[in-house]
């Protein structure tokens, strides 16, 4: 298992999210949601097409920020499990990513073999 850096703890809005490109390829593939010291990371890939989660840059939650919602087609998932509560893939759920956060505030994505292939 590897890891790579995403951003600092203090880069990240509370209550918001941030896309990122870990293997600069042009087009976010993680995103994390911060939720005061918590943070949850989600390959940005709806399950419903595969398709990008965020309508605009960063533009994940709703406007309540308590829900993830596809900007393709409007269905929103719990923050904390990925759980797709509303629209076209209820049941189904984001794929959750772990994170290591340094001492030093930095954020690492863990990845294995499989997932550097993907995210």
């Amino acid at each position: 298992m590897t890891t790579m850096r995403l951003c600092h703890l203090n880069e990240l809005p509370e209550g918001g999210a941030r896309g990122f490109d870990p293997k600069r390829r042009g087009q976010d593939t993680v995103f994390i949601v911060r939720q005061g010291e918590r943070l949850f990371a989600w390959a940005d890939r709806c399950p419903h097409h595969g398709t990008p989660m965020a309508w605009r840059k960063d533009a994940y939650l709703n406007a309540a920020g308590d829900r993830i919602v596809c900007g393709a087609h409007g269905a929103q998932f719990a923050i904390d499990t990925g759980l797709c509560t509303l629209g076209p893939c209820l049941g189904d759920s984001l794929t959750a990513l772990a994170l290591q956060v340094q001492p030093n505030g930095d954020i690492h994505l863990k990845t294995t073999e499989e997932q550097e292939t993907s995210t």
